[in-house]
């Protein structure tokens, strides 16, 4: 998500009063032609009834990462700070629009360049000077590659710059290298990589024209467009408005939503085709396995549990047992020196410890010093698994993965990590495979599952930290510098005791399906 349509998103939703019957109904902004293009009953929702837009931690946390990136872009495209930034959030968009006229007539970098033209109007990330008073354009992205949706974007920056009358010769699309390593001493030059597009974005003026001229009559309709939920509502983002679009439809008594993994084309086919909104009329034929398990679960609200099974997958593994769980950050732009964009970096790990005798231990490795944790954290683990017994975690890929980057890191570490990898086993695979409860509604997730084998172990009566979004949160807060130190030290308990209940809840987990509960 580029720096400019997270700008154009919080003004519409911060200044639309002021707006509305002026200049956002006159010219739509980039960002309202693209939610005309996702859905135009969410085009109508944004102009007519923003209040009721709802606007996800998932959106939050994208509008933050967009604006550290757009900041690094800054600093990339502008080394020798020559260039200017245009404020338009604080004044009337005609400012900006007058001002971006005003230093195209300089020859340094223009950051948030606004044209308005034919209906429209768009606010360029970066705008380069060129010889002979030509401008390049490049739209910077905070993804790690170029997504379908973000042509339609770069050809609607184009034609309203174009259309503008500016003397545009090139424009492109930048967006994060996921492969590269931070050097570290801020030192951010590489972690862009750019794809022109100037070609495909300059032949589509006509079909930009027929967004603009549609996205205009759907507005002007006095009545909320009758478009049913879909996959619309969540590509290319999730649609803030899903909630009351939700609320207009029938319920059905035994919902769709349920059945997991819908990925066969001839279930994907059917439902479309058919609207299908409840299990009972699904076929059965064209469910796998698990599908119709969950299927026949929730129709008849019984449980299934093939003891047996559960059971024959872990004997062998019984003791001595280690129950791991890793708590990670990630950072659009690295913060330290040897990671890449988007790496998952673990800063805490809980690790219960069931011994030969039965007894269960715990411990535990948090670092919220700010600094990189994660060769401690190696360190930590090695020392605490020991060198014999079951490894257990729960969609255990993820916690091998970590071990692997950690390995690859620290050469010096990497047997000692690979051995530890070498005993991981998958809970969740066993969990899958052999146990349902309608109350699960078609997820195997941990938060799913122990309430329906272990209600006593509550995630809601955790403070502060409940999930693995809020453990990231509360990290990146502990971590700023300016963090009191009896906040850090709240946080500090609040990701012990949540994590320590991940891995308490595996061991509970494993004990049912040894049948020891």
């Amino acid at each position: 998500m580029s720096a400019c349509y997270i700008a154009e998103f919080l003004l519409d939703c911060t200044t639309r009063a002021k707006y509305r019957g002026n200049l956002l109904m006159r010219n739509l902004s980039k960002s309202k032609l693209i939610a005309y293009r996702q859905c135009p009953r969410r085009l109508w929702l944004e102009v007519h009834r923003p209040e009721l837009n709802e606007v996800s931690e998932l959106s939050q946390a994208a509008f933050k990462i967009g604006h550290n990136v757009g900041e690094i872009a800054c600093r990339i495209y502008d080394p020798n700070s020559t260039g200017t930034l245009i404020d338009r959030e604080n004044g009337p968009l005609k400012l900006a629009f007058q001002r971006t006229q005003e230093l195209l007539g300089s020859s340094a970098p223009i950051f948030e360049a606004g044209f308005v033209a034919n209906g429209a109007m768009a606010f360029a990330d970066v705008l380069l000077p060129l010889e002979g008073g030509e401008w390049r354009m490049v739209e910077v992205k905070s993804s790690t590659s170029i997504k379908d949706y973000y042509r339609d974007d770069i050809a609607i920056q184009a034609y309203v710059a174009k259309s503008a009358g500016l003397s545009l010769s090139a424009v492109a699309i930048a967006h994060i290298d996921s492969s590269w390593v931070y050097p570290g001493d801020e030192m951010y030059e590489g972690i862009l990589v750019e794809t022109d597009l100037s070609e495909e974005a300059f032949t589509r003026q006509h079909e930009v024209e027929g967004w603009i001229s549609q996205a205009h009559e759907i507005v002007a309709t006095p009545v909320e467009p009758d478009i049913k939920p879909g996959q619309q509502c969540f590509n290319p983002y999730e649609c803030g408005f899903i909630n009351h679009c939700k609320k207009q439809e029938p319920v059905a008594d035994y919902p769709t939503s349920v059945i997991p993994r819908i990925q066969s084309n001839a279930l994907k086919s059917y439902i479309a085709s058919s609207g299908v909104s409840d299990i009972r009329d699904i076929p059965d034929e064209l469910l796998n396995e698990r599908q119709l398990r969950v299927k026949t679960c929730t129709l008849t609200n019984e449980r299934y549990f093939d003891a047996a099974s559960a059971r024959a997958c872990l004997i062998d593994l019984e003791h001595p047992a280690y129950f791991l769980d890793f708590e990670t950050i990630s950072f659009a732009i690295p913060v330290w020196k040897g990671t890449r964009p988007y790496q998952q970096i673990p800063f805490q790990f809980s690790l219960h410890h069931l011994s030969d005798d039965g007894s269960l231990s715990h411990k535990h490795f948090l670092d919220l010093s700010g600094e990189d944790p994660s060769r401690k954290l190696a360190e930590g683990l090695i020392s605490l698994c020991g060198e014999k017994g079951a490894i257990f975690a729960y969609n255990a890929g993820f916690e091998t993965g970590r071990i692997n980057d950690l390995a690859r890191r620290f050469p010096d570490l990497s047997d000692a990590l690979t051995a530890i990898n070498n005993r991981v086993f998958d809970l969740l695979r066993v969990v899958a495979n052999t146990y349902y409860h309608p109350a699960q509604q078609g997820s195997w997730s941990i938060k799913a599952v122990l309430p329906t084998i272990a209600p006593d172990l509550n995630y809601e009566n955790l403070e502060g930290v409940q999930n693995g979004d809020l453990a990231m949160d509360a990290f990146r807060e502990a971590m700023h510098p300016e963090t009191l130190p009896s906040r850090r030290e709240q946080i500090h308990k609040q990701l012990l005791d949540y994590c320590f209940l991940d891995t308490l809840a595996m061991v509970r987990l494993w004990e049912f399906l040894m049948g020891k509960q």
